[in-house]
Parts: structure tokens; C-alpha cells; sequence
């Protein structure tokens, strides 16, 4: 399975020498909770949605407030009303 997340900038004290859990398949977006700045590459992100990848719980409720849902609905209406 393909989890979706975004890379977190800002962070104090962090490892960088520990890695994830794999590499990246596309950079997506980055957010930044101690300036609450948020990148999202939208037509990337809708890709990845569509072929089944599942976002973590914080990229969830990022993609929510930017409402990439809606238009996640919007473009299956589209290619299925065709």
C-alpha cells in the first residue's frame, strides 16, 4: 500500500540520520506546523488518490481543510459522466 504524506518542515530537534520507512515515489507537498505554512502540489496528490493511496491521518485533515477532496469527487463525476 501507498501511504501519502507530506514532508514536515520546522521541526526542533530531529534525527536526521533515521530515515522513513521508504524513499519518496514524488515530493507531493510540505507543511510547516510552527509557521502553519502548508505546499500542496494538488494534481499530484489527486493522481495518487486516484490509483488507491491512502493519506495519513495529519495529511487527511490537511487535504480536508484545502478541500482537495471536493475536487477529488469532482473529476471521478467528470471521467464517469463521459
Amino acid at each position: 500500500m501507498v501511504k501519502l504524506r507530506l514532508k514536515r518542515c520546522g521541526r526542533k530537534q530531529i534525527d536526521v540520520r533515521s530515515r522513513r520507512e521508504g524513499r519518496d515515489l514524488r515530493k507531493v507537498g510540505f507543511y510547516d506546523p510552527i509557521k502553519n505554512q502548508t505546499y500542496l502540489n494538488v494534481p499530484a496528490i489527486l493522481y495518487f488518490l486516484a490509483k488507491g493511496a491512502q493519506p495519513t491521518g495529519t495529511v487527511q485533515d490537511i487535504l480536508k481543510k484545502a478541500e482537495v477532496f471536493k475536487e477529488l469527487r469532482s473529476t471521478q463525476t467528470k471521467f464517469n459522466s463521459n
